[in-house]
């Protein structure tokens, strides 16, 4: 494990019963870096977050946190944690700063430190103003911003975010989101959501998850590469026959759809619209419509995540409240 790699998941597996929730998964987190963690429900995201934040034990495989095994050191590695769970753990009756104070104890920060720790906390998630109010009054885009800053009260080097903005209007979102963004100046963050906008606005890598298996890890800028456009419409006046379109250099296939127009898929870095243009000029196509077609990061994470999972989120729910689970 390099100096830089913070989260060192091998070989990850969750059963319950015979069910298989999370299959053999294994990635690395950089110091620094933004993770989007995505899947379809069902998929086993909160089952893998749970197993990271050392909420729930593995059936196999290892979770090392800054070096160290969550499992035989699980106190000295979840120090370096701070984890906000998809619904907040907050006492409504409490205010900013009772509940607070409350966390940074809970995090053994001493008492000569509570104080200044509860204030920066605040002043990083803009809670500076609503310290002296109940957690009950606030909004819930301020209750967000209070789950997020006991996460970080202990100033932990991970921290674990399960859709942190879920329920939360635009303008929170955005605010929310410019939080995370600033948070990774000096913190590592795990971030499971199922906004894709969300991913390419704040995330630096991308992981899916599907029916528990880990079925991409790339940066965001490959997952750019994966939507630049293979594919275009056209248009004619005069239309060809499709083989014709077919034998043009780099075509794969080309799809007719209404009355002379056709969606032409052709090869990574083959784009052959210059030849279109000029054998519609040369043979009186009478071109009227040219269009690349761009794969939106919708469709990507369809087209990767195509079948369906056999297990629903609510029916792992009720897994996880069992007693089956092989730990």
């Amino acid at each position: 494990m390099n100096d830089n790699s913070l989260v060192k998941v091998e070989q990850l597996c969750r059963y319950y019963g015979a069910l298989c929730a999370v299959n053999n998964i294994s990635f690395e987190i950089q110091r620094g870096e933004v993770l989007g963690f995505l899947g379809p429900n069902g998929a086993g995201k909160s089952t893998t977050m749970q197993m990271i934040s050392g909420n729930l034990a593995p059936s196999a495989g290892q979770i090392l946190i800054h070096g160290m095994d969550i499992l035989d050191q699980p106190r000295q590695a979840k120090a370096h944690l701070g984890y906000l769970p998809e619904q907040p753990p907050l006492y409504r009756e409490l205010t900013v700063d009772e509940y607070l104070a409350y966390c940074a104890r809970l995090n053994q920060i001493s008492r000569a430190k509570c104080r200044s720790a509860v204030n920066a906390a605040k002043e990083r998630c803009g809670l500076t103003a609503v310290g002296k109010r109940l957690i009950g009054n606030l909004s819930k885009g301020y209750q967000q911003r209070v789950g997020i800053a006991q996460a970080i009260i202990h100033t932990p080097d991970v921290i674990i975010l399960d859709e942190p903005t879920v329920g939360l209007d635009p303008i929170q979102i955005r605010e929310i989101r410019t939080l995370i963004r600033d948070l990774s100046r000096e913190h590592s963050v795990i971030l499971s959501t199922h906004i894709l906008p969300e991913v390419q606005a704040i995330c630096d890598r991308v992981l899916i998850i599907s029916q528990g298996e880990l079925v991409m890890d790339d940066t965001i800028a490959g997952m750019q590469r994966r939507m630049e456009a293979t594919a275009l419409i056209v248009a004619f006046r005069q239309p060809p026959a499709p083989t014709v379109l077919e034998s043009i250099e780099g075509v794969e296939t080309v799809e007719a759809l209404d009355k002379g127009r056709f969606r032409i898929h052709y090869l990574a870095g083959q784009d052959p619209a210059d030849t279109i243009v000029k054998s519609a000029v040369a043979d009186g196509w009478g071109l009227i419509e040219l269009t690349p077609e761009r794969m939106s990061l919708e469709q990507v994470f369809i087209n990767i995540t195509r079948t369906e999972p056999t297990t629903t989120e609510d029916e792992t729910a009720q897994l996880e409240a069992g007693t089956g689970g092989v730990a």
